[in-house]
């Protein structure tokens, strides 16, 4: 029941279930129908900013804002999860605030983006979903444990750069538009797409193990953590081909 979201972690149902013994079980369609709420909750809050920044007001503010919050209520989520039910739909409106702001943005400055990164998003979500339901790709140990390392690779490489951002330096080519640009982004894009078969595979492993009823919404939380991250990933990765034509 491993996986590489940071979120998600066998000694959090564990807790969870010594917290919650009789409250009802975590279930395939409570965590889908709760997801679903975090994603409208996600868009109230993108949908926010993006009207005010439509309008000519100063958004990064707002953006900065939400994005403190979000980075908190995850950890707060993380390591309180019998709390997610009140901390999960906060993080997805706190993590709208900055989504809305970051996408306006960069639609701006490349018209029609956001729409294709959107949809492209959305049809990643179905295509591992059918991959996983229909086992073509297993998540079997050493998949397992290949994404997860490659995964953490990623946010090293991405903390190192955001340091060095401090003063002046930034990381060769993780940036850049060039061939070695793109194909750096379009790796992290499939690692990210790839990390939703691992969540998949644990939140049925969880429905499966009897997990707490309040467990759905951490489920619905971790998901949503990977889809943002995806969203952005392939929001840059668009940008980067915007900039060669």
């Amino acid at each position: 029941m491993e996986s590489r979201n940071p979120v998600f972690g066998k000694r959090i149902f564990d807790r969870a279930r010594e917290d919650l013994i009789g409250s009802g079980n975590m279930t395939l369609s409570g965590t889908v129908h709760k997801t679903f709420i975090m994603l409208l909750l996600l868009i109230g809050g993108a949908a926010y900013t993006w009207y005010r920044f439509d309008h000519g007001y100063d958004v990064y503010g707002i953006m900065l804002t939400g994005s403190i919050l979000g980075l908190i209520t995850a950890l707060v989520t993380t390591f309180v999860p019998k709390i997610a039910f009140i901390t999960a739909p906060l993080y997805s409106i706190f993590q709208g605030l900055a989504i809305g702001a970051v996408s306006a943005a960069f639609e701006m400055d490349y018209p029609g983006i956001v729409l294709n990164a959107v949809l492209i998003t959305v049809g990643t979500l179905f295509a591992m979903l059918l991959l996983y339901v229909t086992r073509i790709v297993k998540v079997t140990p050493s998949f397992r444990t290949g994404i997860i390392m490659a995964t953490f690779s990623i946010m090293l490489v991405y903390l190192f750069d955001f340091v060095l951002g401090f003063f002046g330096v930034n990381v060769p080519f993780i940036h850049e538009s060039g061939l070695i640009g793109i194909g750096i982004s379009l790796f992290v894009v499939v690692i990210a797409a790839l990390n939703l078969l691992l969540d998949f595979d644990f939140i049925e492993q969880g429905a499966a193990h009897g997990a707490p009823k309040n467990m759905e919404w951490y489920g619905a939380f971790g998901l949503m953590v990977t889809l943002i991250w995806l969203y952005l990933e392939v929001l840059k990765l668009l940008s980067k081909f915007a900039k060669r034509d």
